[in-house]
């Protein structure tokens, strides 16, 4: 009589299944202590990054470079009392030495449309100047900024720098390391001398202004109170202050309507045909600003190009509730 077949065996067939159950089971658990081990080491390895990058300790060569960026900036403790934003936009680059011959056009690198009445232009970029160191030297808790980037292909340097260099140079800080004055390197027009100066406000101090000065041209007042409705900025909360050069001005206030108010209020974010070439051509040092990681609350509205160029960017704001 032949053997009946294993599987038909109730008692061998008994001990298969068992055997089959107890091999799934260990499987199981190899998984699961797997998963936790797993889950062990990125919890090790994520404290270590924490600690490392929030105690300032070095960070491994896997770490994200944004934070290890991060780390070198110094402690801005300091400066978070500070919450008065004074903007100084940018219109020509000092490249002197001498603040004594600052109406000399040699001493400045300009665009060409700025030809005529140099000595008096000049003297008003020095007012602007000059007016800001005053508002700071009266308010303890102001910060200048000088804006405006690298906009002259015959100069290394950028507008808000040499802005900075000049008030320093002529001693309107009363000192040569006056700590509540910096420059914002980037910006290419009007625009963006606001934005990119709040941006640069919350990199150097940690935090955003509560409230805006800035100091510029007379007849370029209604252009920035349509970049202040563009960042969606509180009216009362804002000051501009004027300042022309003396004499008959219709010429270069015509040429600020047709240039540059009514092209703002056609796109409100200068990113679109007339007003975006303009950044172009005034960007041949291929300079690209840091303020999406330096102000990452600020980067949608830093990328906002709607289609409908006057469409209001509604997105969360810091000043904004």
């Amino acid at each position: 009589m032949l053997p009946r077949p294993v599987s038909t065996d109730p008692k061998r067939g008994f001990n298969l299944r068992r055997t089959s159950l107890l091999n799934r089971s260990r499987a199981t658990n190899l998984a699961v202590l797997g998963l936790v081990a797993l889950a062990f080491i990125s919890l090790l390895f994520n404290v270590h990054f924490y600690l490392s990058s929030s105690l300032g300790g070095p960070l491994s060569s896997g770490s994200s470079p944004d934070v290890h960026v991060l780390a070198s900036l110094p402690d801005l403790q300091s400066k978070t009392k500070l919450n008065h934003l004074v903007v100084v936009p940018g219109h020509a680059i000092w490249v002197g030495t001498n603040p004594g011959l600052r109406t000399e056009p040699k001493e400045w690198a300009f665009r060409s449309y700025q030809t005529g009445q140099e000595s008096s232009r000049l003297e008003v970029f020095f007012k602007h100047i000059s007016t800001a160191a005053q508002i700071a030297l009266e308010d303890e808790r102001s910060l200048v900024v000088f804006s405006g980037g690298q906009t002259q292909p015959t100069s290394t340097t950028t507008e808000g720098e040499s802005y900075l260099r000049l008030a320093l140079s002529a001693g309107l800080f009363q000192s040569e390391t006056f700590s509540r004055a910096t420059s914002e390197n980037f910006s290419l027009d009007s625009f963006q001398n606001l934005l990119f100066s709040i941006a640069r406000f919350r990199e150097f101090t940690g935090t955003y202004p509560s409230k805006i000065t800035v100091v510029g041209y007379t007849m370029k007042q209604t252009r920035f109170s349509v970049h202040r409705t563009a960042i969606r900025w509180p009216e009362s909360r804002f000051t501009y202050i004027g300042i022309d050069v003396d004499g008959d001005n219709s010429q270069a206030q015509e040429g600020e309507r047709k240039n540059g108010y009514l092209p703002y209020l056609e796109d409100l974010y200068g990113c679109h045909g007339f007003l975006a070439a303009k950044r172009i051509s005034r960007n041949s040092a291929a300079r690209f600003p840091p303020y999406h990681l330096s102000s990452p609350e600020l980067a949608l509205l830093m990328g906002w190009c709607p289609q409908i160029k006057t469409q209001l960017f509604r997105g969360k704001l810091p000043w904004t509730v």
